[in-house]
């Protein structure tokens, strides 16, 4: 079995998901993980899969054949996990450049975004653009913590940080 990265991309319709579906099972396809989502009329997916290697040019050509969907892939490889993970809610008025200041604030600690969600809204009582992000870190030195927020509150005083969870 190798595993596959896959992204998808088609307007979005009813009935997508359950033809993704069925042609990941007709071709021995296990799904492992994903996360899909519907924005401005267009379905978009992220897909890991394990496939057994004889299907998977077979696989690929039944989704190819799925009417407006687009593709691109990558085989994976399980990789060294972090000693600790931990998961936050960000808020903070919305501006150009935001997720390029929490990345680079990520990075210089040594610390890996595993997984970033983010929407735009506005603030119902002041009509305020509000950018919300919820991510999850992996840590690879457990003194890495505490410096999370420290950083993050650098960006602004509008900053508003919770920590959700953390798995050791």
């Amino acid at each position: 079995m190798m595993r596959y990265l896959i992204t998808l991309q088609a307007p979005d319709r009813k009935g997508l998901v359950e033809q993704i579906a069925n042609v990941v099972s007709r071709h021995n396809g296990n799904w492992l993980d994903s996360e899909m989502r519907h924005i401005d009329g267009v379905f978009a997916a992220i897909l890991q899969l394990e496939v057994p290697a004889l299907k998977w040019d077979e696989l690929v050509d039944a989704l190819e054949c799925i009417d407006g969907l687009t593709m691109t892939f990558s085989k994976t490889s399980l990789s060294a996990k972090p000693i600790k993970q931990l998961r936050y809610n960000l808020v903070a008025y919305d501006r150009p450049g935001i997720v390029l200041h929490i990345s680079n604030k990520m990075n210089a600690l040594g610390i890996n975004i595993e997984r970033f969600s983010s929407q735009y809204e506005t603030a119902s009582h002041t009509g305020i653009a509000l950018f919300r992000a919820t991510m999850e870190l992996g840590l690879t030195d457990a003194a890495q913590e505490e410096m999370i927020a420290i950083s993050l509150y650098e960006m602004g005083d509008d900053v508003v940080l919770d920590k959700l969870s953390q798995s050791a």
